[in-house]
């Protein structure tokens, strides 16, 4: 009769423990779909915007720009000066992947050049460039 009981006892014991990681992997399975709906549903934006962050852009700073003939080219030699379309304090412009984005002024920093952003090109401006 006691061994009756003890076997009883150990089944129920083990099914207690099945019927626990059963629920508990549910539960985990349950937070993990309830993420995910978060996810997109509240926080669209961020989940869809996660998916272009890591492209990569070509940047460049243009100071002006100046034609030359080749003969002009092939005379170039160190301590050389191109002249350049742009004026001294003229802000020079920021394009992102040949587009113009904003327009800034040189600053030197820890003693390498660097863009300081004083304009930033409207959205409206943006799309017209492409045209």
């Amino acid at each position: 009769m006691a061994e009756e009981e003890n076997q009883d006892t150990e089944s129920v014991e083990g099914a207690g423990v099945v019927d626990g990681e059963t629920a508990v992997e549910e539960k985990d399975e349950a937070a993990v779909e309830e993420k995910d709906e978060t996810a997109i549903e509240g926080d669209g934006k961020s989940a869809s915007l996660d998916l272009i962050l890591d492209i990569p852009l070509t940047v460049t700073c243009e100071l002006g720009r100046s034609k030359m003939l080749i003969n002009d080219l092939l005379q170039l030699g160190q301590g050389s000066v191109i002249e350049l379309t742009k004026l001294v304090g003229e802000p020079l412009e920021v394009l992102i992947n040949e587009k113009l984005v904003a327009r800034g002024e040189v600053v030197v920093v820890n003693e390498k050049f660097g863009v300081r952003l004083t304009d930033i090109v409207t959205p409206m401006e943006r799309v017209q460039s492409l045209t």
